[in-house]
């Protein structure tokens, strides 16, 4: 049975079930297609190490990264530091105070003091060959400081050339110089006219250089700089551009054990640039932290030092009016006296007293909050109590009308984020509100029970004349005003103690430090990794692209399976100068493979007519090897001792005549017309049982005459005359000669091109033939390169000394390897 050949499919089933289609993309050709091209790969591998190379020698910025850790501890209740909640506002549970200083290490206010303070808009590096690398202040042998109140042009590379003995060059680039310069008092931009570009200048350390567009002095570093610089670039930036990169290179994460505990990292591109920022920063955060802490404390010393001295007025004047008494009217010795009742009725007179200074100082904090001057606020300390969520719920109101500040600038009064921030606002004053009320109504509920207690107490001194009792009054008033006083003295020296006894409750456990760290990135590895890939990739894409694109049919397994069509043979590719293979390459690889297709050719027809048959050969377009075919196949068969003729019937395009070297100038388009006989293009060839019969001029209805009814007994009449009538037909992707011939036919074969075959052409003629339309067909497929060592398994490989060609037949490297490892594992 033809390989390939399967049991003919019913009508009624569909033509899905029949055969299949064509995949869009060949894996095992697009592997071979690389293989092929593996020089590309190879110098793109070069290409890509060189490029890399370069790239990390003198284009890479390290970046490097330091932390610092610290502890937060806060133990008092405080308005400027949350110790209760407010996770409404940061969105955080747990650690608030944690929570706010990570806000405040990352706030705008915290970060621009640092970059006024450190000068940090000023930027420090050094340029070699090409590469230029950056540099911490300290590195640098001098400092420059700009003349703030002078308008400066920043993002504008000033270069520093040491001179010797104090001396340096600056020079300024050939061209940028820009009118809009910027003031760093007022952090914006301003014009000024134009002007001509700066000469150069030699300045000495300590001396202003001055240019419109600049003004600055060179100050010398204290510390010796360790570094031998050829130059020094300084790069001025804006305050906000400054701020930004600070804020964006600073993360702050904390510890998984222990939540009190913050992790600071601060990255860079020079590490000693970032050890010495974040121990600044800190700093400063330090003696910030400490200020809020003492500033209740300072104000409530304020406060109680502004009571104290109203009350000292107060307790001199009763002082004066008690002396008065004793010595006027000599009442300092009563007889008598109820020592008990008097000395109960000072105590609870004393508690009043200090009562009423605690509601004095909540009439303060009420009034505060009132007024949101919070900046102003008391501690609760004077107020006689310590409340935590009080403190918190100040915090809160005090967040959330910054936050409305800040959400008035974007927001419209009646918009829903706007409503929500006052219902928060209301929710906190209520908080705050409830919380003085209760103490309110505490405070007067023990003034009124000592109030009750002192009318008893006054009963039992009814009886002393009014002398006496006016000299008693005025002693309790006195010792009434004396206890106020020395409750706030009190008060007074608890807060004092607090502000100097007061320390930052942050500690730095692990201050940042240089300890030679590798940069954290770039990633050179995986840059050269992306650098060498990304090249590598170019061609592989572009082989990509061509097999995506590439319609042509390349895989005989593949062909088979969609079209489902019997394959006859499979044809090497043709290395003879003309397309005689067969007579004239006998021994040829390509020579066996016509004889495997002529024996395989009896399975295509009906043996059993005796007359000749008639064996049509086409394609989908020309080009495809039809004629190449049509030419070997008759050799073939008539080297077998079987009387063969060959039919030059593709009229449009004569082409057997060459290679026979026969004259074309009659042929079958002049017998169909009537203008010569069939012994008249009959010609003979050097192979006795082969005869040829050209196409002859082109005429100029070829169609007409193919299908006349004379050709039709011209084909019959050669039946009678062959065993053998080879037809060369038109190809039937571009006329329908051939569909109309196949009638005539006992085999039709069809011939498929390797790489040359599109395979769209295809669809029709395999249609046709699950339609029934066409019987008896085959496949040749041609122009094989059996080097490439995959397909269907037809043909013949080289190395074996059969065949012509294995004289020439190098053996590959591959092959060599496979053959000697099983040489070794078959032996015995």
């Amino acid at each position: 049975m033809i390989p390939g050949k399967d049991i003919k499919v019913g009508r009624e089933d569909s033509p899905k079930e029949k055969y299949g289609s064509f995949a869009l993309f060949d894996i095992e050709h697009f592997l071979r297609r690389i293989l092929k091209n593996w020089y590309w790969f190879v110098f793109m591998l070069t290409i890509g190490y060189l490029v890399s190379w370069v790239y990390t020698k003198y284009y890479a910025q390290s970046i490097y990264a330091s932390n610092l850790s610290l502890s937060v501890s806060n133990n008092t209740a405080s308005y400027f530091t949350p110790n209760q909640s407010i996770n409404f506002i940061w969105g955080q549970n747990g650690n608030q105070d944690g929570i706010y200083l990570k806000k405040m290490l990352l706030s705008r206010s915290h970060n621009e003091f640092l970059v006024k303070e450190l000068d940090l808009f000023v930027n420090y590096s050094t340029k070699g060959v090409i590469k230029s690398t950056y540099l911490d202040k300290d590195d640098s042998p001098i400092f420059l400081q700009i003349d703030k109140k002078h308008l400066q042009q920043i993002d504008y590379p000033i270069t520093i050339i040491p001179k010797g003995n104090g001396s340096y060059e600056v020079v300024l680039p050939e061209e940028g110089q820009s009118t809009s310069l910027y003031s760093y008092e007022s952090e914006g931009y301003q014009s000024i006219s134009s002007y001509n570009r700066p000469a150069n200048k030699i300045i000495k350390v300590n001396e202003w250089y001055d240019s419109p567009n600049l003004r600055f002095r060179l100050l010398p570093n204290p510390a010796l700089s360790k570094i031998k610089l050829d130059n020094i670039i300084i790069n001025l930036s804006s305050v906000n551009n400054s701020v930004n990169e600070i804020i964006s290179t600073t993360g702050v994460d904390f510890d998984k054990e222990i939540g009190t505990i913050m992790i600071i990292t601060k990255k860079g591109y020079n590490l000693n640039s970032t050890v010495n920022f974040l121990n600044k920063s800190v700093t400063e955060l330090q003696k910030k932290r400490l200020a809020d802490k003492n500033t209740v404390n300072k104000n409530t010393e304020v406060y109680l030092q502004g009571n104290l001295s109203s009350i000292r007025k107060k307790l001199d004047s009763s002082a004066n009016v008690l002396n008065y008494l004793k010595t006027s009217e000599k009442l300092y010795n009563i007889k008598d006296r109820d020592e008990k009742s008097l000395e109960a009725i000072k105590d609870l007179e004393a508690k009043k007293a200090d009562i009423i200074s605690k509601i004095s100082s909540l009439n303060n904090i009420k009034n505060t909050l009132q007024s949101q001057n919070f900046d102003k606020m008391i501690s609760t300390n004077a107020a006689g109590f310590e409340d935590g969520l009080f403190s918190a719920s100040v915090t809160e109101l005090k967040a959330l009308y910054l936050k409305k500040r800040e959400m008035a600038a974007i927001y419209k009064p009646n918009s829903e984020p706007m409503k929500e921030i006052n219902r928060l606002i209301d929710d906190a004053k209520m908080s705050s509100s409830g919380t003085l009320r209760n103490y309110y109504t505490r405070y007067y509920d023990e003034i009124n029970k000592i109030d009750r207690q002192v009318a008893e107490a006054n009963s039992d001194l009814v009886t002393y004349p009014e002398k006496e009792r006016r000299y008693l009054d005025a002693e309790r008033g006195y010792n009434m005003i004396e206890a106020t006083y020395n409750s706030l003295l009190g008060r007074q020296n608890e807060a004092q103690m607090k502000v100097a006894t007061n320390q930052s409750d942050i500690t730095v456990i692990d201050p940042a430090k240089n300890l030679g760290q590798s940069p954290i990135g770039p990633n050179v590895k995986a840059t050269k990794a992306a650098i060498v890939f990304g090249l590598l990739l170019l061609p592989l894409l572009f082989i990509l692209i061509g097999e995506l694109l590439d319609s042509k049919i390349r895989n005989i397994k593949e062909l088979l399976s969609a079209t489902k069509i019997p394959l006859l043979g499979v044809i090497g590719n043709n290395t003879n100068e003309n397309m005689l293979t067969v007579l004239e390459q006998s021994k040829s690889s390509v020579s066996e493979s016509f004889r495997g297709i002529r024996a395989n050719m009896r399975f295509l027809m009906n043996n059993d007519d005796e007359k000749g048959k008639v064996i049509l050969i086409t394609s989908s377009i020309g080009g495809e090897g039809k004629t190449y075919i049509s030419i070997n196949l008759a050799s073939v068969i008539g080297l077998s001792d079987k009387k063969t003729i060959l039919l030059g019937m593709d009229l449009r395009k004569p082409k057997i005549f060459g290679d026979f070297k026969i004259d074309n100038k009659y042929g079958i388009s002049n017998y169909l017309t009537g203008e010569v006989s069939i012994e008249q293009i009959i010609n003979k060839t050097k192979v006795p049982n082969l005869d040829v019969a050209t196409s002859g001029p082109i005429p100029p209805n070829p169609s007409e005459l193919l299908m006349s009814e004379k050709n039709i007994k011209f084909i019959d009449a050669l039946r009678e005359k062959y065993d053998y009538i080879i037809i060369d037909s038109p190809p039937v992707g571009l006329v329908a000669d051939s569909y109309e011939l196949m009638k005539q036919s006992d085999a039709n074969i069809y011939v498929v091109r390797h790489e040359y075959t599109e395979k769209y052409m295809l669809k029709m003629i395999t249609e046709k033939y699950h339609n029934d339309e066409i019987e008896h067909l085959g496949l040749i497929y041609n122009d094989y390169n059996t080097k490439q060592g995959y397909g269907y398994g037809y043909g013949y490989g080289y190395g074996y000394g059969y065949f012509d060609e294995d004289k020439n037949y190098k053996e590959p490297l591959l092959i060599k390897i496979r053959n000697k490892i099983q040489t070794i594992f078959n032996k015995k």
